[in-house]
């Protein structure tokens, strides 16, 4: 099993304050990273990072830089390269949810679903690419969705970039594997979270994501943690421009 130990590797998480990120981040240094917590607010970011230090014992740090502009990425990827190196292990989890009929889709809307959800894991790669490349290994994992294979009424616009977070990963293994760097991608489900509580919470929805899904119930964001250390581990060395669908068997099934 010691091809899954992440002890002494050095992990970024964009959005990772909450929700979601906040569980990857937990995970990884459940298997012994060190995690840098990224987040908008310092403060709440800083409270994540104190819980999953005081619950690990192992060491998190705080990053708070504007992913979804490239200046602001550099100067941040800048930061943290000065204080702990280059991260072995970058999670693209940052993302925003807007929904409207699409003849009435506001362009502010779409603007930020492109932004947040695909320009900040572009803006990221790149510039963390250029030290893995120089360092010859590194771990790249973008967050998709089930949105990223199908579609849904009133959320084409956020379809649209979770189909291309998954093209996005293809490109980056054909850039970055002859470096020894392997970029994929984990595709959740419907997962219950403090984002998604008003459809845990209608029960018609739920009852349609409970009977549409094979497992017959939402995902608990303890189900990716598993995918996120097999793909930030040793153990997947050769597993490269992948999307895996942790989804209880959506996409499997018509």
């Amino acid at each position: 099993m010691s091809a899954f130990d992440l002890t002494g590797r050095l992990a970024l998480v964009t959005g990772s304050s909450r929700g979601i990120g906040r569980t990857l981040a937990q995970g990884l240094a459940e298997a012994g990273a060190t995690v840098i917590v990224h987040g908008r607010d310092a403060a709440t970011a800083g409270r994540a990072a104190e819980e999953i230090s005081a619950s690990t014992g192992v060491d998190a740090h705080v990053a708070t830089f504007d992913v979804g502009g490239s200046a602001a990425v550099d100067a941040g990827l800048d930061a943290i390269e000065e204080r702990h190196g280059v991260p072995d292990i970058v999670v693209n989890n940052a993302g925003i949810q807007r929904r409207a009929p699409l003849a009435e889709f506001p362009d502010a809307d779409w603007d930020d679903l492109v932004r947040t959800n695909l320009s900040s894991a572009f803006y990221v790669s790149r510039r963390v690419s250029r030290g893995m490349i120089a360092r010859g290994s590194g771990k790249l994992i973008q967050i998709g969705s089930v949105q990223s294979l199908l579609a849904r009424p009133s959320i084409a616009a956020y379809g649209a970039t979770k189909g291309a977070i998954a093209m996005l990963t293809k490109g980056l293994c054909a850039d970055l594997a002859p470096h020894g760097i392997q970029a994929n991608a984990i595709a959740p489900g419907y997962f219950a979270t403090e984002l998604t509580q008003a459809l845990v919470d209608d029960e018609q929805f739920s009852a349609w994501v409970r009977s549409r899904t094979p497992a017959g119930r939402w995902g608990d964001t303890s189900d990716l943690v598993g995918a996120l250390v097999f793909l930030s581990s040793a153990a997947s060395d050769f597993v490269n421009g992948q999307t895996i669908y942790v989804d209880g068997g959506m996409t499997a099934v018509v």
